[in-house]
């Protein structure tokens, strides 16, 4: 049994690979003074970077798992991800209001994709 590991640190890997589906751990916004439009923005951008690198792309996720601090960031969210996403690809997704570790983060999202 292969599993290659991207990004690896002492909490987590960002990534995890395993029979050619990619798992990325949650992304959250580097730049936390962004309102919900930015920093979905960061998120999605930093999705497409660790799918690229592990061989996959965001026509390729199976399921999408989001958490934002206030469902009233919904539309905002949605506006974002709607742009980002491609129609006919759409995957999965649960969007759940939670509160997470860092307090200035206004998203996070996890995704699990098929490698290309």
């Amino acid at each position: 049994m292969e599993i290659n590991r991207l990004h690896i640190g002492k909490r987590l890997s960002e990534v995890a690979i395993h029979n050619g589906t990619v798992y990325l751990a949650g992304q959250i916004a580097n730049d936390t003074s962004n309102d919900i439009v930015g920093q979905t923005q960061e998120v999605l951008a930093s999705i497409d970077r660790l799918l690229a690198e592990a061989g996959s792309d965001k026509t390729c996720i199976l399921s999408a798992q989001i958490y934002i601090t206030d469902m009233a960031l919904f539309p905002g969210l949605n506006e974002v991800w709607d742009t980002w996403v491609p129609q006919g690809h759409t995957p999965a997704r649960a969007t759940v209001e939670a509160k997470l570790a860092n307090p200035a983060c206004l998203v996070e999202i996890v995704v699990v994709a098929a490698q290309r």
